[in-house]
């Protein structure tokens, strides 16, 4: 009898997984289709990663989940720039490093203000703010390019654009 029941949650749980796990490939190839900028395989990957888009069982629960994950980004980044302002290797970029971590502050409310717009259902709201979020990445290297300089932080501001991305397109499924 014990096994039986242990049996059937095991299906139970089982059965949860792998709807989380559709939810997330169907939304990709959805919001993949709409918007080639973002690619299936980085959707999917960065979703399934993250446990708490794993727990999602909506499109909406994935946006919360997403955007969630895209804070989290921004925040570890944020981490990275005063790392890199510290180092003398950098010392001609500071100021410029600095304006990036403005950015990502903004970044920051802008995504805590679209959470907001979402849980009220407010996704013409949380689109504008996820918008003004997407642009961040691409103003700290633009402020890079203005001052003639090379961004050592390139590639994580590529990421940080597609961990936006993701819950923007979603956003727009809604």
């Amino acid at each position: 009898m014990k096994f039986l029941v242990s049996l059937v949650i095991f299906s139970i749980f089982l059965s949860g997984f792998a709807t989380a796990q559709t939810l997330i490939q169907d939304s990709c190839k959805k919001a993949f289709a709409k918007d080639p900028q973002l690619t299936y395989e980085f959707c999917v990957k960065s979703l399934t990663e993250d446990p708490q888009s794993k727990a999602a069982t909506t499109l909406e629960g994935l946006v919360l989940a997403s955007t969630n994950n895209a804070m989290a980004k921004f925040t570890n980044m944020k981490g990275v720039v005063q790392q890199d302002i510290k180092d003398k290797r950098y010392a001609d970029i500071v100021g410029v490093l600095r304006l990036c971590l403005g950015f990502y502050d903004d970044a920051n409310d802008d995504l805590k203000t679209a959470l907001a717009n979402v849980k009220s259902h407010d996704y013409e709201g949380a689109n504008i703010n996820l918008s003004a979020a997407l642009d961040v990445s691409g103003n700290c290297e633009d402020a890079f390019k203005e001052d003639k300089k090379k961004s050592p932080i390139t590639t994580e501001n590529d990421i940080l654009y597609k961990k936006v991305l993701i819950p923007l397109a979603f956003t727009n499924m809604l």
